[in-house]
């Protein structure tokens, strides 16, 4: 694999670590910035936003901006929100600061796998996508307990400073490494994207998606205030449970991709949604608990993500039958969707955390999930019945968001 692809990976365990160590630092930032902490857990939901409105329009707006310096504007585009995260005097200003980032991180996953492919030969390209998107599992397993740990030692910004610090480094390793001659895609507008949406078995792909990520963090969102006000764990062993729980998504979502080539999407994903809901409803009971509720985490870790590969693998194979002309905008579009289920799902969590309290989340987010089953079903039974035969393809390579 070539070392500007390495600078790509780079680029996404940055922006993965951003994205997520949010989730270890609430209550810290809660505390900070003197805010409740479903306030503190909006931040998660605008920053989704900015990745849902991001990949779909700023991509279409872009699409004729030569490939090397998109990516050097949108690196850097990175860095300066993360500074103003770190800078931020207060709330209003880190939610800016959230929303800016957010916008890079949904155009860089829109044309970093035109690049990765760009990058090497066609029998490679698989690959170099899976290598490109394992930067974001490395996060969750690396990044985001260190970005948490060091956050609660020495201040929610220093752990913005240290990641604009890899957004430099990503910067610099693409600016050297990455070559001039990345081919510009055609061009795709805004309108010819939005016509995906006029095809219904894609909608209900998206809403598959949509409601499997928002049920889950309905939950994780307050996954830290739970351990800490619920389970009592200090703030630092909440880090070491990040740890935990990241090493437990690297393996569900290889273990989910393994499992969508094995049995196809439908049927793996019925598996995965069927399982996150057990889980959730389970956390409930044991949250109160502190070495069952690591036990669940873990579960949780397992299958939390382990619907990625599925859900992108499914959406590619019906936007072959539905879509043949715009099988990236709708893969792009299924980006959008994991987003506004993460946006919704951390909103929704906040209100149910200012009304019903924090053990109610994981239970209304097993419910959310349970809907995404269904939708699951509805779907294996629409393809059935028109025939439709989605073959097994290589889901393990599909990636995380």
């Amino acid at each position: 694999m070539p070392l500007a692809l390495w600078a790509l990976t780079l680029s996404a365990f940055a922006i993965g670590t951003t994205e997520f160590v949010i989730v270890g630092l609430i209550p810290t930032i809660a505390e900070s910035l003197q805010v409740s902490v479903p306030s503190a857990g909006l931040l998660v939901s605008l920053y989704a936003l900015g990745v849902a409105i991001g990949a779909p329009v700023l991509t279409a707006l872009t699409n004729r901006v030569p490939r090397k310096a998109l990516l050097l504007g949108l690196m850097a585009l990175f860095t300066v929100g993360n500074l103003i995260a770190w800078l931020s005097p207060g709330y209003t200003a880190l939610m800016g600061a959230r929303i800016l980032t957010g916008l890079a991180h949904g155009v860089f996953f829109s044309i970093g796998s035109t690049i990765a492919t760009g990058l090497v030969s066609k029998e490679k390209a698989a690959s170099a996508i899976a290598l490109m998107f394992s930067g974001l599992t490395v996060a969750l397993v690396t990044g985001v307990p260190l970005g948490t740990f060091i956050g609660q030692t020495l201040g929610w910004q220093t752990t913005f400073l240290a990641v604009s610090m890899l957004g430099v480094m990503a910067f610099i390793g693409s600016l050297v490494l990455v070559p001039d001659t990345i081919a510009t895609p055609a061009a795709t507008s805004l309108l010819g994207q939005m016509a995906v949406l006029k095809k219904p078995r894609l909608l209900l792909v998206y809403a598959m998606t949509a409601l499997g990520y928002g049920g889950s963090f309905i939950a994780f969102t307050y996954l830290a205030p739970m351990l800490q006000e619920v389970t009592g764990f200090s703030a630092s062993s909440v880090s070491l449970i990040m740890l935990v729980y990241g090493v437990s998504v690297a393996a569900g979502n290889i273990w989910g991709g393994r499992l969508a080539d094995r049995k196809g999407p439908v049927r793996a994903l019925q598996i995965v949604f069927a399982l996150l809901a057990a889980v959730l409803f389970v956390f409930s009971f044991t949250a109160s608990h502190p070495w069952l509720a690591v036990a669940t985490v873990l579960a949780w870790g397992a299958v939390a993500f382990g619907n990625v590969p599925g859900l992108q693998v499914y959406v590619v194979q019906q936007a072959e039958h539905h879509a043949p002309h715009a099988i990236d905008v709708a893969s792009g579009l299924n980006i959008a969707a994991f987003n506004l289920g993460i946006a919704g799902g951390a909103w929704a969590g906040g209100l149910i955390v200012e009304h019903l309290g924090l053990l109610a989340t994981p239970w209304l987010g097993a419910i959310v999930v349970l809907g995404s089953l269904g939708l699951t079903t509805l779907a294996g039974r629409l393809d059935r019945r028109s025939g439709i035969v989605l073959t097994r393809t290589h889901a393990a390579a599909a990636g995380m968001h």
